[in-house]
């Protein structure tokens, strides 16, 4: 089993959310950014090495972990894009099955609201996804 990767999901919830509206304005650039998404999130042990990817809280074998990403053509960084992903990461792996990464959010710094990025997205995980709320005591 190769050890640094990852099996890889969204959330419905996301899908529901936010993935829809990146789909309406990115139209044939969202796919190909949503395949390299899942990419980088299935070597997320490699990439939390980076300035890419925030190690939010740790707890046991889970990890909270915010990554930036960019539109693909789009010619921007994906720390400048405002574009993030929040992702629960389960390092919990038996001898037949890989470790685990949920893409929880999928969001544009343009869909938060209130002042405060964080408070925001902690208050979604609260709410959409009562398990890991309950890991991080969030």
């Amino acid at each position: 089993m190769d050890q640094s990767k990852y099996s890889v999901s969204f959330s419905d919830y996301s899908d529901g959310h936010f993935r829809k509206s990146f789909r309406k304005k990115y139209k044939g650039k969202w796919s190909p950014t949503e395949k390299a998404i899942v990419a980088v999130c299935g070597r997320i042990d490699n990439v939390l090495l980076t300035s890419r990817a925030d190690l939010i809280q740790s707890v046991d074998n889970y990890q909270l972990v915010k990554l930036d990403f960019a539109v693909v053509d789009t010619q921007m960084s994906p720390k400048a894009t405002g574009y993030r992903c929040v992702l629960f990461v389960d390092n919990n792996a038996d001898i037949d099955d890989k470790r685990k990464v949920e893409i929880l959010l999928v969001y544009s710094k343009d869909d938060i609201i209130g002042p405060n990025e964080t408070v925001w997205w902690k208050g979604i995980i609260k709410k959409q996804f009562a398990e890991i709320s309950r890991i991080f005591g969030l």
